[in-house]
């Protein structure tokens, strides 16, 4: 399904994604990054913010690092995470620091097999394939830089290119 090697790459991306991203941010009023936007999670900090507890929870489950307590996602307000962009950057260039370290030494018997955990999203214990489960880290992300995206280029937000191929060497 996936290769140590794909991991890598995607944990590369995803920093080199991020890093992207922030230039955008940076760019924006405080206003801006907090306006609703009519998205899931209503604003671009707030997307952002839920990306990187999604994140931090992830990484947690494979590298045995602090993540986000798994609590009932009902009650728990996972868009939150950091309350200023400085302190957002910060978190996230650590939490993409984790991603590549834990990508970097990855082999295949690291991603054969389950991971089991408990889930804050049904409130039970769950086992998933380990591969499986990583292709949902690198989705989640994706799929929520997405959004964010489509409200920075509403916003006339400075654009920047997402596609895999330009990934720097």
């Amino acid at each position: 399904m996936i290769t140590p090697e794909y991991c890598a790459m995607m944990a590369r991306y995803n920093a080199w994604q991020n890093a992207e991203l922030l230039t955008s941010l940076k760019a924006m009023t405080e206003a801006d990054l907090r306006l609703d936007r009519g998205a899931f999670f209503g604003s671009i900090f707030r997307t952002v913010n839920h990306l990187l507890w999604g994140d931090t929870l992830w990484i947690s489950r494979f590298d045995d690092g602090v993540g986000p307590a798994e609590t009932d996602l009902t009650k728990t307000d996972t868009t939150d995470m950091t309350q200023s962009l400085g302190q957002w950057s910060t978190e996230r260039s650590r939490t993409d620091a984790r991603f590549i370290a834990w990508a970097d030494e990855l082999t295949e018997a690291d991603i054969s097999g389950d991971l089991t955990w408990f889930s804050g999203s049904i409130q039970a214990d769950i086992s998933k394939s380990r591969a499986m489960c990583i292709v949902q880290i690198f989705n989640h992300q994706t799929h929520h830089r997405g959004q964010v995206h489509a409200m920075l280029g509403a916003a006339n937000a400075p654009m920047y290119t997402t596609d895999v191929p330009f990934l720097p060497e």
